[in-house]
């Protein structure tokens, strides 16, 4: 079990770490049409849609990625702290 817990704490991280490149192509304003761009839209926008959807943006800002990595945070902890005790 210890190795399923590593392996979901990683596979939060990568997904994390999509949601933070997402932000940052964002800012720098990449092409959309970009075959990387349209990748990481894709991988992220199923998470991020609905929380769009609740979560108004503060002035210019979407503050929905921040959000969606809050709530990873929890979720891996619970995951991970549900797999470490099975073990």
């Amino acid at each position: 079990m210890r190795a399923l817990a590593s392996l979901m704490q990683m596979i939060f991280a990568l997904y994390s770490l999509t949601i933070i490149a997402r932000v940052f192509m964002d800012w720098m304003r990449v092409d959309p049409y970009h075959p990387l761009a349209r990748f990481l839209y894709q991988i992220t926008e199923p998470v991020l849609a609905p929380l769009r959807a609740r979560i108004p943006p503060i002035g210019m800002v979407d503050i929905s990625p921040m959000a969606a990595l809050f709530i990873m945070w929890i979720l891996e902890k619970v995951v991970v702290t549900l797999l470490l005790s099975l073990a």
